[in-house]
């Protein structure tokens, strides 16, 4: 058992492994509640660094352990157990039992829906048996499997079968974490792949027998990955064999475990009929990214889980760019910095701030954060401006020729960069260990001809780190003419002080500057701007993103004066847009998102910023104003888009008419508000898909007409349990402010709503914070409700609950009554006897305790 108390981890005490591991033979005798797990380990001792020979053990129940075939009485520690060894190397036999069916955590060996599976990342296979359940300790894995399932799944190649067992041999060194065990009845959707040097490669994807269909999808999207990572990367696979398993039960959304990927079945499965476009899109991604994780992740791995960015955030860029080639980049970027802003500038502004690679953890399980992944893929981005997309290839080939079969570090990472291109890093390498996201402030001036860009950097304090050095930035800067010409094409910055200014000569006029273009660097940029200037870059940007961003300011500023004066919505924002609309020559997807407005949670952190505290029902209202406002003004426009935009013949998911019906259907939300959602109506009854079909029910109770759909629905999709997800979240995640925690509440009373299900507690709880003001209405209401089913969840599943403390990071820009609602939940949780090691972590850095 582990100790109670919590015990911090520091980077900075590091130390190697005192015993490598040479070879691993595991054989599992499957049982569900008393499951025997023999293992035979050969070590050898560290010379370089000497200790006591530890293995980490959680939940075990100790049969039998050998050295060298005589039995031997381990001495139960903290987190596992002492031995005294050999001062050579030795075989270690073990045999335990551990209980699948008891572990509701969903971490180590568990059953879901009857299907043995396996969670090891980070520090889960020390629940299956003994074992250096480390990062940095590398070994071979043979495994065989004995039970009654029909399918017997691990790592590696098949090695041999028979009735009732199934071996598998893993050749590639790999730590713990990655190991992987499927065992269930399961059937298969099958291809192959031929690598470039001509390794024939056997693909499945295994699910449930009612899920057969859903598969297609999944796998042209692994098989596209494949040809990517050749083609762009120069990696080729390196098994005989990849089978990936969709799963009902599991926290996160998929595990790169070598050659037995485990997805989360929301993360994999998709049918025309049950998927929406955007969820056909994260699929394309998620596989990727995992089967991407095969280089970056598997063959190098992560010296210590401090390290984790590194595997992450470079894995999370290469899924970007991959998913940016196959799609629109323009629209994918703009995707990219909503969520890096949405989640990881929430998290950098806030008690739960933390460096991209942390110095320090309680629970690793808790560093699972938008700052690892999100903002470290923007640390790999701003990389590959610095130093060009040449030298960056140059520096990756470099990488994976030194480290193959390493464990490694950031300053690994780096070095290879420095050694390729000459360049001094050290800099740089601040974006690592500094928390929070740094503003930039810029001003400008002319004269003669001359045109010059003032920049001044600071970030922020953040918990535990008062002072902040300046960092690299690379600031990508083109110049606009008053005619709209493009004087200045774009230029990259480097500024590197507190204080610096870049200029430019020989300009006719005074130029419009169009400042952070592709947005190359995660910071805060604020300049003093009109609305005339964003309506100008609205019109004439040649860079998309920044095209993008001045409607976007527009639409801020004008959301804002309205909540702060009582203004009226703006017409000349309105007008602006509707020209963007009009202007055909766009991608449909670039333009739905700028039919978009900010985010409400991204509103009240914008008024915070500036000095006033947010009112989550005003910003509310000012959004539903601007929105029938829009509505009004552009209804003609709007129907013609909407007729425009439909999409004759079969379904697609490709990205061009998922842009045609994010439009549409953008086009739908707002003509709800015209014609009392009668188009709405009519497209729920007739959708082929679940794109069209969702968009028209959305509209419906958005409008307060839901309830009758909502009924069809759930009688329609009653027997799908991931689109029964989407009726669950779309409730709570709609309703009025003032109903929101009714509707929850409401929900979890429901018979499908199974809470020990990650998925389903998310849908619902998760939809219930998302809608900001319904969440944090006077009432309390929703804290409450949150508290107590994170209370209820914990001692099942520390993982989820701690996740979803997140909900209550921001409580502290918010007006006195609210903060004091929601210290008193926090207290409550904090309180509860037994509370996990997880979710104790996450209040208290919250609460700032």
């Amino acid at each position: 058992m582990r100790d109670p108390a919590p015990k911090t981890i520091y980077l900075a005490d590091y130390t190697p492994p005192a015993y490598w591991v040479d070879d691993v033979h595991l054989t599992f005798r499957l049982a569900p509640s008393s499951t025997r797990v023999v293992s035979r380990i050969l070590f050898r001792p560290n010379p370089d660094a000497p200790g006591p020979f530890f293995l980490h053990g959680e939940a075990l129940t100790t049969i039998s352990v050998r050295i060298d075939g005589q039995p031997v009485s381990p001495t139960p520690v903290e987190g596992g157990i002492v031995c005294d060894v050999p001062d050579r190397p030795f075989t270690w036999e073990a045999e335990v039992e551990i209980d699948p069916q008891a572990n509701t955590a969903l971490e180590g060996l568990y059953l879901s829906g009857g299907m043995y599976c396996t969670q090891c990342e980070a520090e889960g296979f020390r629940k299956i048996t003994y074992y250096p359940d480390r990062p940095d300790v590398m070994a071979p894995f043979t495994v065989r499997i004995e039970g009654d399932a029909p399918v017997l799944l691990s790592n590696g190649n098949p090695s041999g079968s028979g009735p009732g067992w199934s071996e598998w041999h893993d050749p590639w060194p790999k730590p713990a974490y990655l190991f992987a065990l499927v065992a269930g009845n399961l059937v298969a959707h099958r291809d192959r792949f031929t690598t470039r040097s001509g390794r024939d490669v056997e693909l499945a994807i295994w699910v449930r027998e009612g899920d057969l269909h859903k598969c297609a999808f999944g796998m042209d999207a692994l098989k596209r990955s494949m040809v990517w990572d050749e083609r762009v990367y120069g990696r080729e696979y390196d098994l005989d064999v990849f089978n990936i398993v969709a799963v009902d039960d599991f926290n996160m959304g998929a595990m790169e475990n070598k050659g037995l990927n485990i997805f989360n079945a929301s993360a994999v499965l998709a049918s025309p009929d049950t998927a929406t476009d955007a969820n056909f899109e994260r699929i394309e991604s998620i596989i990727a990214h995992e089967y991407f994780h095969n280089w970056t992740g598997n063959r190098i791995t992560c010296r210590d889980w401090f390290q984790l960015c590194l595997k992450e955030g470079l894995t999370v860029f290469r899924d970007q760019q991959f998913s940016a080639d196959e799609r629109s980049a323009p629209v994918k970027r703009i995707d990219d910095v909503l969520a890096l802003r949405g989640r990881q500038f929430r998290e950098d502004n806030g008690p739960l701030a933390h460096p991209v690679r942390p110095e320090s953890f309680v629970e690793i399980n808790n560093f699972y954060t938008a700052t690892v992944y999100e903002k470290g893929a923007e640390l790999i981005g701003m990389l590959r401006r610095l130093v060009g997309a040449q030298a960056y290839d140059r520096a990756l080939q470099l990488y994976f020729e030194r480290h193959d079969g390493q464990a490694c570090t950031i300053e690994d990472w780096i070095a290879v960069f420095e050694d390729t291109t000459g360049r001094d890093l050290r800099q740089f390498k601040r974006w690592y260990s500094q928390a929070g996201t740094p503003r930039l402030d810029v001003t400008d001036s002319f004269e003669d001809g001359r045109y010059t860009l003032h920049f001044r950097q600071h970030t922020p304090p953040t918990p535990g780190q008062p002072d902040k050095d300046p960092l690299v930035i690379p600031v990508a800067v083109g110049l606009l003419a008053p005619s709209g010409e493009e004087v200045v094409s774009t230029t990259l910055l480097e500024m590197t002080e507190a204080e610096q200014s870049f200029a430019f000569d020989g300009l006719s006029a005074r130029p419009v500057p169009s400042l952070l273009r592709g947005f190359s660097a995660p910071v805060i940029l604020t300049r003093s701007a009109d609305n005339a200037e964003r309506a100008f870059l609205l019109a004439h940007d040649t860079d998309p993103f920044n095209r993008w961003e001045a409607g976007r300011a527009l639409a801020k500023d004008a959301l804002m004066r309205m909540v702060t004066d009582g203004a009226a919505p703006d017409a000349a924002f309105i007008e602006a847009l509707g020209l963007l609309l009009d202007d055909d020559s766009l991608d449909p997807a670039f333009r739905a998102l700028a039919l978009h407005l900010p985010g409400q949670d991204d509103l009240a952190q914008s008024l915070f910023d500036a000095g006033v505290t947010p009112d989550p029902g005003a910003i509310h209202a000012a959004c539903e104003a601007m929105a029938d406002a829009m509505a009004e003004v552009l209804e003609q426009r709007l129907a013609t888009i909407y007729d425009a935009m439909q999409v004759p013949g079969p379904y697609s998911p490709d990205a061009s008419a998922a842009g045609r019906r994010a439009l549409a259907n953008g086009a739908l939300s707002l003509l709800s508000r015209r014609d009392g959602a009668a188009r709405a109506a009519t497209q729920f009854a007739a959708a082929d898909n679940m794109t069209q079909q969702l968009a028209g029910l959305a509209a419906l109770v958005r409008r307060g007409r839901g309830e009758d759909a909502l009924a069809a629905f759930y009688d329609q999709w009653r027997g799908d349990r991931l689109v029964l997800d989407k009726w669950f979240g779309l409730q709570p995640g709609l309703a009025q402010p003032q109903d929101a925690a009714d509707v929850a509440t409401r929900l979890t009373a429901h018979p499908d709503f199974d809470w020990k299900n990650p998925n389903r507690f998310r849908a619902v709880l998760g939809a219930l914070a998302a809608n900001a003001a319904g969440f944090h209405h006077p009432s309390g209401a929703a804290y409450t409700l949150m508290a107590d089913w994170l209370i209820r969840l914990d001692p099942v599943n520390p993982q989820t609950a701690a996740r979803m403390t997140t909900v209550f990071e921001t409580w502290r820009r918010y007006d006195a009554d609210r903060q004091a609602l929601i210290a008193d939940a926090l207290e409550r949780i904090a309180a509860t006897p037994g509370l996990s090691r997880d979710t104790g972590e996450m209040v208290n850095r919250i609460r700032g305790a």
